[in-house]
């Protein structure tokens, strides 16, 4: 169940200094919890924007400028536009079946787990059993200010005290971020010990959300990301087939010049991706889509002899 602000009291960090802060919502303004002293970030719309912004690619003036809205274009879609979309990308089954094991384990550790989404501006594909569980409080972050967050951030520096959650989802995110690495880290000092991470992140996918698209990740350079995790689970979270589509439509939209030819060759091809149920996983994950990766925190760090020994494609 999606959180509110005031349930994340005491748990807010400044991203610049480190102290812990609160929100004041009556008055519109952070404040440092220990002096009252009153923080100068901005606040679009009744929603705290926590970000360092000497560190982050967002900027101030902008933010202030649009309310936080997100500078990349996130129109409404239409009734067809939806139906098309249903089509081109479909509910990945490895998501609902991965997250309903994340939620699981959650509530197994905790009558009242806390989960941090990262980059949940919108609620993504496979997330419902997340989302609808009363005894999951939610609270989520993205970039861009929207109903569904509590507080605008940048995940360099995520604003949130040490330890404090139970869980950490980021779905479609690590692509768009600068220092992959960075963000990873922050992830597992928020987490309480042995918290739970889940993370989906592209893999043979073309460009998406334009200059804010920066790097790709294989199975095992995933699984090295978050070296400091245990293994629970990893592997293709959308095969081969879904990469012919995304092939297809790039190439179609590179050739004649139109994103609209693109997303009509995606749809002659949209039936790829029910092959992929065809595929064994040893030959999925070195031809997905995108990788997942659900694990725990731990004080052991993966080497890179056990990363390369436990290689399981095809190859």
């Amino acid at each position: 169940m999606l959180g509110d602000i005031e349930s994340l009291d005491g748990a807010l960090r400044c991203p610049r200094t480190y102290r812990p802060i609160r929100f004041e919502k009556q008055h519109r303004r952070l404040a440092v919890s220990e002096t009252g002293e009153v923080c100068d970030f901005p606040i679009a719309d009744d929603v705290p924007v926590l970000i360092n912004f000497e560190r982050s690619v967002v900027e101030r003036k902008n933010v202030i400028d649009t309310s936080a809205a997100s500078v990349i274009a996130r129109p409404d879609h239409s009734f067809l536009a939806k139906f098309v979309k249903s089509l081109l990308s479909p509910e990945k089954k490895a998501t609902k079946r991965n997250i309903t094991s994340f939620v699981q384990k959650l509530k197994d550790a905790s009558t009242k787990p806390r989960v941090l989404v990262i980059g949940g501006g919108s609620i993504g594909q496979g997330m419902d059993a997340l989302y609808d569980d009363p005894d999951v409080t939610v609270s989520a972050f993205d970039i861009y200010a929207t109903p569904r967050i509590q507080f605008v951030a940048d995940a360099h520096d995520i604003p949130i005290i040490d330890g404090y959650f139970d869980g950490v989802v980021i779905q479609a995110v690590l692509e768009h971020v600068l220092a992959p690495q960075r963000v990873a880290d922050e992830i597992w000092r928020v987490l309480r010990p042995n918290g739970l991470v889940y993370a989906e992140t592209p893999f043979m996918q073309q460009v998406h959300e334009a200059a804010y698209d920066f790097t790709r990740f294989s199975e095992r350079g995933h699984r090295y990301l978050f070296r400091r995790f245990d293994l629970v689970d990893s592997g293709a979270s959308a095969g081969p087939g879904r990469t012919l589509m995304w092939a297809v439509d790039y190439f179609a939209r590179s050739l004649f010049r139109s994103r609209a030819a693109g997303k009509i060759a995606k749809l002659a091809f949209f039936w790829a991706q029910y092959l992929d149920r065809f595929i064994p996983e040893s030959y999925a994950i070195d031809g997905a889509s995108g990788v997942y990766f659900l694990g725990t925190k731990s004080d052991a760090i993966l080497s890179p002899e056990t990363l390369i020994a436990n290689y399981s494609g095809a190859q």
